[in-house]
């Protein structure tokens, strides 16, 4: 692209092209011997725990007799395009025609089934694309009512596992949720007041509200997720809602 013997200096042809003067004169290197072996070695924890990242890869790697740093195996991971597979945030975004409710489960002593419940949608990861999980959680309990996986993240999933949990265990006081588009829509928000149910909804970003609900979808992650490629739906919705 860049022509030495032109008019132009080389700057000025790297300002026009949008590239950066430096990236003309970069010669990559290629991988050493010794950073080929941790490479596969890496490759080998990455596929066996998807879920580590480079502290605990480190930490793995010095266990097998390989003096590297964590800084070394974040490198060679970004190289190598290996990220750790976590729960990343997203399911929470706010739509502008739909209402907040205030929280009003803060200070609120809880000790008893049926009183709050929590009604939360996490991402889980498939061997390509991803489906979301919704739940329903008794707050006392720390039980899971009613659960399901679908391919999009849309109120009507919402409204039918919290169908299934009223049919099934009742009604309760309350029902606790975050400020997710899924949540505030037309669809489920009359759902939950036409059982005579209060809404609560937690502050944005403010997960702790919802503990119980984090540490269940920390569970699924752990036991149902990692390690695990789910190649259907049908095989992720068996699975994970048994």
């Amino acid at each position: 692209m860049m022509d030495a013997t032109h008019a132009l200096p080389i700057s000025r042809q790297a300002q026009l092209a949008g590239i950066s003067r430096g990236s003309v004169y970069y010669v990559p290197t290629s991988v050493g011997a010794a950073d080929l072996v941790l490479m596969r070695r890496l490759d080998a924890l990455h596929v066996e725990h998807p879920f580590m990242g480079a502290r605990l890869l480190r930490a793995q790697l010095n266990r097998a007799g390989f003096t590297v740093g964590r800084k070394q195996v974040g490198t060679l991971m970004a190289r190598m395009g290996m990220e750790a597979l976590y729960r990343k945030p997203g399911t929470s975004k706010k739509h502008p025609g739909h209402e907040i409710y205030p929280s009003l489960r803060r200070g609120l002593t809880i000790n008893q089934a049926n009183q709050v419940w929590a009604l939360d949608t996490t991402y889980i990861p498939m061997a390509k694309g991803v489906v979301s999980l919704t739940a329903v959680v008794d707050w006392a309990s720390r039980k899971g009512l009613a659960s399901t996986v679908a391919i999009t993240l849309e109120a009507c999933h919402a409204v039918n596992v919290r169908q299934e949990a009223f049919a099934r265990h009742g009604k309760p006081e309350m029902v606790n949720t975050d400020q997710g588009r899924q949540f505030r829509a037309h669809a489920l928000v009359p759902a939950v007041k036409e059982h005579g149910c209060q809404l609560s909804m937690d502050g944005p970003g403010a997960w702790r509200d919802n503990v119980f609900v984090e540490r269940l979808w920390k569970s699924v992650t752990y036991e149902r997720v990692y390690g695990y490629a789910y190649d259907s739906v049908t095989e992720a919705r068996a699975s994970i809602t048994q």
